[in-house]
């Protein structure tokens, strides 16, 4: 079964069930006392090719076409912005007709320390950590403060669009759809449509 399928039942939503919303905080950023030094850090895979995303940070929803989240989510789904999120600049998209199924993705603006934020906290803040293959050149990585791939169908995942930004995609698929696609590797897919975006392709 194909990403676009699965994801028409897959998505974004709080710890709270049945009440679907982009993350209100971005798990990619450390605490102040970490938010020093040079990037990339140690281990961190350097962005040879940044890319300007200031415009998406005014518009996140254009982060995805809505043809793009009508094969995901269905027809009728809007995008919900706020450029004034703690976290940085968020969209989510939420199924009104699946349960749990939506797309939320923050464009970090909590620190300047893109991938490095993410790879900080491994090991502490994220017992769950797995660098994926990189989009193009572009590094990301699937992270969370525990693994609930298996047993609530969600996953996040960061991708580097330069040494100093991050942009982290949240999907949580519906319960009919847990277990039949790993959500990290549809979170991976999600996240090549919106590189491709940021880079122009929309």
């Amino acid at each position: 079964m194909s990403s676009a399928l699965l994801l028409v039942a897959a998505g974004c939503s709080t710890t709270n069930p049945g009440t679907p919303s982009a993350v209100s905080s971005a798990p990619g950023t450390v605490s102040s006392s970490e938010n020093t030094g040079a990037v990339p850090g140690p281990g961190v895979p350097e962005v040879t090719s940044p890319i300007d995303v200031a415009r998406f940070k005014q518009e996140p929803c254009g982060a995805l076409t809505d043809s793009q989240v009508a094969a995901l989510l269905g027809s009728g789904v809007s995008g919900k912005p706020d450029v004034q999120a703690p976290a940085g600049p968020t969209c989510s998209w939420d199924s009104a007709d699946v349960s749990q199924a939506g797309i939320g993705i923050i464009f970090v603006t909590a620190d300047h320390l893109g991938l490095t934020s993410v790879y900080q906290a491994k090991d502490t803040k994220y017992r769950f950590f797995q660098p994926m293959e990189s989009l193009d050149g572009f590094p990301i990585v699937a992270y969370g403060v525990t693994d609930e791939r298996a047993t609530r169908g969600r996953c996040a995942v960061a991708i580097g669009v330069s040494d100093t930004q991050a942009v982290d995609m949240h999907v949580a698929q519906s319960e009919r759809n847990i277990g039949k696609k790993d959500p990290c590797v549809v979170a991976h897919d999600i996240a090549a449509q919106v590189l491709g975006n940021l880079r122009g392709g929309n």
